[in-house]
C-alpha cells in the first residue's frame, strides 16, 4: 500500500473507513478483502475506530459508519441546510435564556447532537458536545424527536438523562410535518427548576418555528 500521509496507521485506518463508506456494511472478512490489510491489522484498527464511534457494528456484526461522523459532517457542512438555518437562532436562544442550547437529529434508537452552544456566564453548565450520541428514550430532546410533546408544542425532562439536569425541547418539522430535528435548552436543575417547560418552553418553540421559516418550511 502506498502511503498518502506518511503515517501508516492513519492511512490504514482511513482505508477501512473508506471501505465501509463505499460498502455500506462490511464484515471483517469483507474489510480484509476490500483493503488488502492483514486480518489482525484490520480487526485491531476497526475495533479502535469502533471505540471512537467512527465505526459501529450492527446486529449482524457488520461494520457501518459511526455516529461520531454525523457531528463531524454537520460541522464540516455547516454553511448549508439545517445548521445554516439553525446557528443564528441557537445563538439568540442561548443569549436570551442564558443557558446551553443544542440541536439534535435522530439516528435509529439514538439522537445525535449536531450543534451545541454553552452558556456564556459562569457557574454550573450542561455541556453536551457536538457529535454526542444519546439515548432516544431519555431526555426532552428524545421526546421532541419522537413527537411526544404537549399542547404547548414542547417536551421537558427533569433528571432523566443525567442527575441534576433539566431541559426543554421542541421539534423542527418539514412541510409534511415530519420531524427534522429537536432544538433544546438545558441546564442544572437548580437554575431551570422542576418545570423547565414553564420557564423556557415558549422560547424553544419560537426558535423551532424560526428555524422552519429559515428553511422555507
Amino acid at each position: 500500500m502506498d502511503s498518502v500521509s506518511g503515517v501508516g496507521v492513519l492511512d490504514k485506518s482511513m482505508m477501512i473507513v473508506d471501505a465501509v463508506h463505499h460498502g455500506g456494511a462490511l464484515s471483517l472478512a469483507e474489510l480484509v478483502e476490500d483493503t488488502g490489510l492483514p486480518r489482525p491489522t484490520a480487526h485491531r484498527l476497526a475495533a479502535a475506530l469502533e471505540d471512537h464511534r467512527v465505526l459501529r457494528r450492527d446486529a449482524d456484526g457488520r461494520y457501518r459508519l459511526g455516529m461520531r461522523l454525523i457531528g463531524w459532517g454537520a460541522a464540516a457542512g455547516g454553511e448549508a441546510g439545517l445548521l445554516d438555518a439553525a446557528t443564528p437562532i441557537l445563538i439568540e436562544l442561548r443569549d436570551r435564556t442564558g443557558e446551553s442550547v443544542q440541536l439534535y437529529v435522530r439516528d435509529g434508537d439514538t439522537r445525535v447532537c449536531i450543534a451545541s452552544l454553552e452558556r456564556r456566564q459562569g457557574g454550573l453548565r450542561d455541556a453536551v458536545p457536538t457529535g454526542a450520541v444519546l439515548p432516544i428514550e431519555r431526555g426532552s430532546g428524545g421526546k421532541a424527536l419522537t413527537e411526544h410533546v404537549g399542547a404547548g408544542g414542547w417536551a421537558e425532562s427533569v433528571a432523566e438523562r443525567e442527575e441534576g439536569v433539566a431541559s426543554v425541547s421542541a421539534p423542527v418539522r418539514d412541510p409534511s410535518g415530519r420531524v427534522l430535528a429537536a432544538v433544546s435548552v438545558s441546564g442544572p436543575l437548580a437554575r431551570l427548576g422542576k418545570a423547565p417547560g414553564r420557564k423556557y418552553g415558549a422560547r424553544v418553540v419560537a426558535a423551532a418555528r424560526d428555524m422552519e421559516r429559515r428553511l422555507g418550511v
